[in-house]
């Protein structure tokens, strides 16, 4: 099935965008009642965008390969020249990306992964649900500042471990219900709290950075905004941290509810006494930390004045979250575990382990973004949206938000941010909506999804355990969907519009 879309959104793309430059007016009335020309540059930034969407909503080709075409396309077509197509792929939000994933690599090299993991296990003990509770708080803490699927990827085995340790396998599969019920929590659990997890920093996920980005430099100029480290932690932590215990709820005591004494009761203690930190974990530890510590007390920072032969300056009034990432990231390089065998906390070989196609995807989505909002063709989405004009204003964000969760369990969030949050931002508009109440929600939306496999790679990872089928998965997310739409929806105006502002 999975060929048959990927064959079929292959010609369709470029087919779809072909049809649409032909179908599309040479003017239209905008949102003022005024006549507006559409350009030759709109209408081929328009059936580009077409052409993209198809390609990474099919997964037609590689989403980050589809990322690529803008710039073997834009300057071809008008939209724009190849320096402007190019100048996107590497934004500063990039390299702030790329810091938190170099010291979410130094703590793979040294394991402080695992540590965390066995910590939060040792501080839980044998009460299984609140094991449960334990995987799922590591989980969420180690996707705040490394990728999701790094995440999964290191709890799925520990969690197995555990699994194993407290139920008994037969030949027809688990002793038991309330085994297997144990079972189904911790894995799902373990990859729920990793998406939801992503979505508390800039750095958790892609399509938080995509946002970001976009409201700084893509959006109109009226609505642009620089959304700090800090900014985005004081209305995204919130909704991770009343979500997850949410989660916990609905897996242990309504879809897979499970009894403590049906599971095997052994004196075995659930983690081995774990050794003294060696010297990479201290600095890498140490280097992590105060990197947070920096980010979060940054804007304190660009405050500090000192006097200098009378004249006062702020030293650190250009101190910015991508340059505290990008100088972590060169301390992990350059301070030493072994002077004398050359070993540092950070590696290149270590380095070259950084996801390089999910930057291409995040510059391709970026350069659309910019074409859409350079070339007025935000403004000509906008002027199709006055349709929406009298929906109410609660019912299209919770439209919105139903759209890009149910969306997004068929494709990548990340590829899905790309391409609707700029048509979102220009529907706003002529829908007589702040373009915040839609894009904000949207994003986080497009990381919240829970019923397939193929959704998120944390789902795919768990799915790849064994322990879950594709219908239980879906019987667990479906719930989590829709109180996803709800909690998301009631935060957008309780939480995100107070501390953004519109």
């Amino acid at each position: 099935m999975q060929f048959v879309v990927q064959r079929t959104g292959f010609f369709v793309g470029p087919l779809a965008a072909l049809c649409l430059y032909f179908a599309l007016p040479d003017q239209y009335v905008d949102i003022h009642k005024a006549l507006i020309p559409l350009t030759f540059s709109a209408k081929t930034t328009l059936c580009m965008t077409v052409w993209m969407a198809i390609w990474w909503l099919s997964e037609a080709i590689d989403i980050s390969a589809t990322a690529l075409l803008p710039i073997a396309m834009f300057p071809l077509l008008n939209i724009a020249d190849i320096k402007a197509t190019t100048a996107p792929y590497a934004s500063h939000l990039i390299f702030l990306f790329m810091g938190g994933f170099l010291i979410a690599l130094a703590m793979q090299r040294w394991k402080l992964d695992h540590r965390l993991a066995n910590t939060v296990l040792a501080m839980v003990g044998n009460n299984h649900k609140r094991i449960v509770a334990g995987f799922m708080f590591s989980s969420a803490v180690l996707s705040a500042f490394i990728s999701n699927t790094a995440t999964t990827a290191v709890m799925l085995p520990i969690g197995l471990s555990v699994i194993a340790l407290y139920t008994r396998h037969q030949h027809e599969g688990f002793a038991n219900l309330s085994q297997h019920n144990f079972a189904r929590c911790m894995m799902l659990g373990i990859a729920y709290a990793a998406s939801v997890g992503g979505t508390m920093t800039l750095i958790g996920t892609a399509p938080n950075l995509f946002l970001a980005s976009f409201l700084e430099d893509s959006i109109s100029s009226e609505f642009q905004l620089e959304i700090s480290f800090i900014k985005w932690l004081s209305f995204a932590a919130p909704l991770a941290i009343i979500f997850l215990p949410i989660i916990w709820l609905v897996l242990t005591r309504l879809v897979f509810p499970f009894q403590a004494n049906a599971l095997n009761q052994q004196s075995a203690t659930l983690t081995k006494q774990q050794s003294k930190m060696d010297r990479g974990q201290k600095i890498t530890i140490f280097i992590f930390l105060a990197t947070v510590i920096v980010w979060i007390t940054r804007p304190l920072l660009q405050g500090i004045t000192v006097t200098i032969n009378q004249q006062a300056i702020q030293p650190l009034h250009q101190l910015s979250d991508p340059g505290i990432a990008m100088l972590a990231a060169m301390l992990l390089f350059i301070i030493p575990v072994n002077f004398k065998q050359k070993v540092f906390v950070l590696d290149w070989p270590t380095a070259k382990k950084l996801p390089w196609g999910v930057f291409i995807l995040f510059g391709g989505g970026l350069t659309l973004a910019k074409a859409i909002k350079t070339n007025g063709v935000a403004e000509y989405i906008g002027s199709q949206a006055l349709f929406l004009h009298n929906v109410p204003e609660l019912l299209f964000v919770l439209i919105i938000c139903s759209s890009v969760i149910f969306l997004t369990e068929l494709t990548s969030n990340t590829a899905t941010t790309a391409t609707l949050v700029p048509i979102l931002a220009g529907m706003a508009i002529g829908a007589d909506v702040h373009p915040y109440l839609l894009i904000f929600p949207a994003t986080l939306a497009a990381s919240f999804a829970f019923m397939m496999p193929i959704a998120t790679p944390p789902n795919a990872i768990v799915f790849g355990s064994g322990h879950i089928t594709i219908p239980e998965m879906c019987k667990a997310g479906l719930w989590l969907n829709i109180i996803a739409v709800v909690l998301i929806t009631a935060f957008t105006y309780l939480v995100i519009k107070p501390v953004v502002g519109f």
